[in-house]
């Protein structure tokens, strides 16, 4: 008797399984005996505050928290979301129909697709890109159409140069400033053109927000949802993960437009029972924490940044100095592919990184390293990679 083939064709599109390949090329280094510095996957390394974790558990020791929480989130975890934008970004907020609690902004980037496209669709993708938005769309049957961000435009896109037989098919385009992996940011005037041309299009403008909260030398990334109108064809999604240091609580939300987040909560109702109560009373403890007494994360990570990008200048890797997120995306040395450069780089010193093709395309030439170890761990980390680039042959 013939077995059924147990894999879906689908799992084939959803592109890089990069992950599981570095930590194969991990388990290589530590045969070697190689002591491993993962700067490879954007985890924070540090723990939340610690009356955040206290909010945590006083709310898992409530008999109630137990229950099925509701896929859209508590009333007082929208609520404060709601003051929080408005403190943050001037932006007012209905919490009943412009808010959607979230298992994190990987849950709704993913599932997105699925609740506001049909298959034949398309949408836009930034390339270089996060890799879950292409995993949404392979899953839901939506065509990916490479919105390409380039160096030399500040790896911002050129609305202009998508063709005009295109637009006619596209249902939404993803956008992300701060962006992972490039580390690039936006401004209110970039926003500007973006709203436009989603409202002159007729399209839905998706914006991930995740790393709003995690800039450097004063910048403050703003909101779409500040263009006025923008709510109209426009929807932001936001983290508590690296902003709080809450990644393993899984939270983060929705904003924006009525009819999308309606959608999503359509969805989400019919998969899902919400995020843990603990969890969302972790998350109204930081955003109140961050609207009174703020004591913002992203001053860690400019320290880690200065300290790294310092060292690697020395061993004469010049990379750019990013303004904002968690990583660092750098031009890999002459003569080296992404990925042989990434995987040789492990094999041969211990220091993990992610290949920049694993993000698209446009990623080939590039590596990006994560600032999710203390600073002596990153100086040790920029000695082996100086090492390993003097002493070293490209391959390809």
């Amino acid at each position: 008797m013939n077995r059924p083939m147990l894999r879906s064709q689908r799992l084939d599109r959803l592109g890089s399984a990069i992950f599981a390949e570095v930590a194969g090329w991990k388990s290589e280094a530590r045969a070697k005996g190689l002591s491993v510095i993962n700067l490879d996957i954007g985890s924070p390394d540090r723990p939340p505050e610690e009356e955040l974790r206290a909010a945590l558990a006083a709310a898992s020791m409530r008999a109630d928290a137990y229950r099925y929480p509701g896929t859209e989130g508590t009333q007082a975890f929208r609520e404060t979301v709601a003051r929080w934008f408005f403190h943050r970004f001037g932006v007012e907020l209905d919490p009943q129909t412009e808010l959607l609690s979230l298992m994190g902004t990987q849950d709704g980037l993913a599932h997105l697709p699925l609740a506001i496209t049909d298959p034949g669709d398309m949408a836009l993708l930034p390339d270089p890109g996060y890799p879950v938005y292409g995993a949404g769309l392979a899953v839901a049957g939506v065509e990916a159409v490479p919105l390409p961000l380039l160096e030399e435009n500040g790896y911002l896109p050129d609305f202009d140069a998508v063709p005009e037989a295109i637009w006619h098919k596209i249902k939404f385009m993803i956008l992300n400033y701060p962006s992972n992996p490039l580390s690039a940011t936006a401004d209110l005037g970039f926003f500007e053109k973006a709203v436009y041309t989603a409202r002159k299009r007729g399209i839905l403008l998706v914006h991930d927000n995740a790393y709003s909260e995690m800039a450097f030398d004063g910048l403050r990334p703003p909101s779409v949802l500040e263009i006025p109108g923008a709510s109209d064809v426009a929807m932001e999604f936001h983290s508590l993960s690296k902003s709080y240091h809450l990644a393993g609580t899984r939270l983060g939300f929705a904003a924006g437009n009525k009819d999308a987040i309606a959608s999503l909560r359509a969805l989400k109702n019919n998969i899902d029972f919400g995020v843990f109560l603990g969890a969302q009373e972790a998350g109204i403890a930081a955003l109140e924490m961050d609207m009174s007494a703020p004591r913002p994360i992203a001053g860690l990570y400019e320290r880690r940044r200065n300290v790294f990008v310092r060292e690697l200048r020395e061993q004469g890797w010049n990379v750019p100095l990013p303004k904002a997120t968690m990583f660092l995306w750098a031009r890999v040395p002459d003569g080296w592919s992404s990925r042989a450069f990434s995987q040789s780089l492990l094999t041969s010193t211990g220091v993990a990184s992610i290949p920049g093709n694993a993000f698209g395309a446009r990623g080939e030439g590039y590596v990006r390293l994560a600032l999710v170890e203390q600073e002596d761990v990153l100086r040790e980390a920029a000695k082996r990679i100086g090492e390993f680039i003097r002493s070293s042959q490209p391959s390809k």
